[in-house]
Order: C-alpha cells, then structure tokens, then sequence
C-alpha cells in the first residue's frame, strides 16, 4: 500500500517557484561556464583519453550499473526512475570546486563539465527514455506519463546549453569580468538552489518523513556506486591519481538540479522521483567533500612522509 502511495503522490511545488528553479539553475550553470575557457580544451585535446573514458563513465558505465542495482533492489518504480534520471543527468556544478578540494585534474574536470553538459542536450533524454522503458514498471509510467522527448531536449539545452555558450564566451572577450562574476555567482545561486530543494522538502515534510530512512539508503548506496564506477573505470585504462579523481568525482557528483526541474516539469512532481532527486542533491555535497578531505588528507600525510 505504501508503495501505491508513493507512486501516486506528487510534491506540491506551484508554478512560481519552478520558475525561480528555472532560473537559477541556468544561473549557476552560467556561473560554472565562466570559469570555462577554450584553452582549457586545446590542451586536454592532445591526450584526449581521459575525456573519453570520463564521458563513457558518466553517459554509459553509470546508466548500466544503476540499471542493474535497480534490477537487484527492486525499489519502488517512481524511485526507481529517479535513480534513472539522477544516472541520465551530467555532471554536478560543484564537481569543479570538489575536484580542486581533491588534488585532482581542475582542467579535466572543468571540460568534462562542458562536455556532459552539451551532450546531456541529447543524452538525458534518451538515457531516461531508453533505461526507463527497459524496466516494466518504470515502463509503465513513461507510458502514463507520455513524455515527449523532443520537448525535454529544447529543455535542457535552454537551461544547460546556452548558459554555458554564453559563460564561455564572455569568458572569451571579457576573462577578468567572467571571473569576478563567477567568484560571486557560482557560490551565491548554488545556495539558492540549495534552499529551494530544502523549501520543496519542508512543504512535502509529511511524506519526506515518512520514506525518509527508505530513500536514504538508496540514494547511499547508488552514490558509492556511481564513485565506485568512476574509480574502477579509470583504474582499468591506467590513468594518473589526478585523473582518477576527476573522474570519479564527475561520475558521482550529478546534476540533480537538472533532474529535480525536469521531474516538476515533465512528471508533476511524481513523489518518488522527486524525493530521491532532491535528497541525492543534498547527499552528494556530502559525499563528495568527504571524499574530497579524505584524498586531500591522504596527499598531505603522503608527502610529510617523503618529506
């Protein structure tokens, strides 16, 4: 019965504040792109293969491994979708800033971002549309549901794609404007957000309280994994420590924003997608700084004993 519950519930959030999620989500991905300069790419086009194994693990490895935890948990299927959208979804804004916290590769990790970003246009759509219906019973909801595609990428690329053009090319004319911006945008809208998806939990506090353990653990356990994902992928291919980081970080760190407008869009705020989206965007600032101390402690101990 709960889980007929859960399934049916929808998170109250009214038109108005969807809007200001609109906004500021297109804000903090103009805020990330500022920091982005095309040099940035010359120089990682030389030894591209870290950029491909990054992409192969955010748009394929971690689709399929969430896939197959689905398939293992057996969650209920608005939950279960959400943990398809958070997989379909690019890269976090805070990746950056985390992967600096690190020790890892920034310049990696900065044009993994615009990668993922350009190619989330595309890819959120069909990774949702594609994963989601290979899973009857989240299948039964895309089909309830009846989504179209094409209007969920004219979406994402006016909030991810033109964002990050135009944060790039005032970057471009105008580098010591676009970084005095970025010092003040990026941290300011991020925390806006952050009180938007504390606003939509506080309003929804009764059925948040009442899945809340449920969620947590998944949202746990799909985090280590995306991590996990990240690591084992680029320790496959032998790539560097740096490297290694940022690509586990760019792996774990998702864009739950993106996923949290696209479901009060698209879903009507569909109850389990929405609490899972929005407290895997509080846990992964979690997570990742926790990882990011423990890589940045480890260095310190590293080189005290070489020293």
């Amino acid at each position: 019965m709960r889980d007929v519950l859960l399934d049916n519930v929808h998170i109250n959030f009214d038109s108005g504040s969807l809007w200001v999620l609109n906004v500021v989500l297109a804000f903090v991905m103009f805020g990330v792109a500022l920091e982005i300069s095309i040099k940035d790419f010359k120089e990682l086009w030389s030894n591209p293969k870290p950029i491909l194994i990054g992409v192969l693990s955010q748009f394929v490895l971690l689709p399929v491994t969430t896939f197959i935890l689905i398939l293992i948990l057996k969650p209920y299927p608005s939950i279960a979708l959400g943990m398809i959208m958070v997989a379909a979804c690019p890269g976090g804004n805070i990746s950056n800033f985390i992967t600096h916290l690190a020790g890892g590769n920034s310049a990696l990790s900065v044009c993994l971002t615009a990668i993922a970003t350009l190619l989330a246009v595309i890819m959120t759509p069909l990774s949702l549309e594609f994963w989601g219906s290979l899973y009857q019973p989240t299948a039964k909801i895309l089909e309830a549901v009846a989504i179209s595609p094409l209007e969920m990428v004219k979406l994402v690329a006016l909030l991810l794609g033109v964002p990050l053009l135009l944060g790039m090319s005032l970057h471009h004319f105008k580098p010591k404007l676009a970084l005095i911006l970025a010092k003040g945008l990026k941290p300011l809208s991020l925390l806006f957000f952050i009180a938007l998806v504390f606003l939509a939990l506080y309003n929804n506090s009764d059925i948040f309280m009442d899945y809340i353990f449920y969620v947590f653990w998944i949202v746990v356990l799909h985090n280590l994994l995306a991590f996990f994902t990240g690591f084992s992928i680029s320790k496959i291919f032998k790539l560097n420590r740096k490297n290694s980081k940022s690509i586990t970080i760019e792996t774990g760190i998702q864009n739950s924003g993106l996923g949290l407008l696209l479901i009060f869009t698209f879903f009507d705020g569909l109850g389990g997608m929405a609490l899972l989206t929005a407290f895997w965007g509080i846990w992964h600032l979690v997570s990742g700084l926790l990882l990011a101390g423990y890589w940045s402690n480890k260095s310190i101990t590293k080189k005290e004993t070489l020293a």
